[in-house]
C-alpha cells in the first residue's frame, strides 16, 4: 500500500479534507475536479491511490474509474452530485471551485473530471 500515491481532497487539516474524505467513506462522493493549470493531470481509469485523511493518514484505497479533461461548460448535474458536496446546481459548483480556487472559471476553463470508487477502508 505504501508504494500507492496519494489521493488528496482538500488540503491537509482543514475541516474540507474532514468532510471530502467522510463524503468518500460514506459512498457518498465519486467525482472530484480539479484544474490542469495548476498541475494536475488525468490518472489511467484502474490507477489506485491511497486516500488521506485530515492529518495525512491512509483511509482508504480508491480506483479511477474516468479522468479526463473537458471544458466546465461541460460539468452536468450528474457530475456535480456524484461529488457528493451537495450542490445543487452547475452554478453552485463553480462558485465553490472558484472560492476554493481562488480564481475565476468560465465555461471556457480546463477542468480535470475524474471520476472513481473506494476499493478497501483501511
Amino acid at each position: 500500500m505504501s508504494d500507492l500515491p496519494p489521493f488528496e481532497l482538500g488540503y491537509a487539516r482543514t475541516e474540507l479534507r474532514r468532510k471530502l474524505v467522510g463524503a468518500v467513506l460514506a459512498g457518498e462522493k465519486t467525482a472530484t475536479a480539479g484544474l490542469p493549470e495548476l498541475g494536475e493531470t488525468p490518472s489511467e481509469p484502474g490507477s489506485r491511490f491511497v486516500l488521506l485523511g485530515y492529518d495525512d493518514e491512509p483511509l482508504g484505497i480508491v480506483e479511477v474509474t474516468e479522468s479526463k479533461v473537458v471544458v466546465a461548460g461541460e460539468i452536468d448535474e450528474q457530475f456535480v452530485r456524484d461529488e457528493g458536496e451537495g450542490f445543487e446546481s452547475v452554478e453552485e459548483w463553480r462558485v465553490a471551485h472558484e472560492r476554493f480556487y481562488e480564481r475565476p472559471i468560465t465555461p471556457d476553463t480546463p477542468i480535470l473530471a475524474e471520476r472513481f470508487r473506494l476499493v478497501e477502508h483501511l
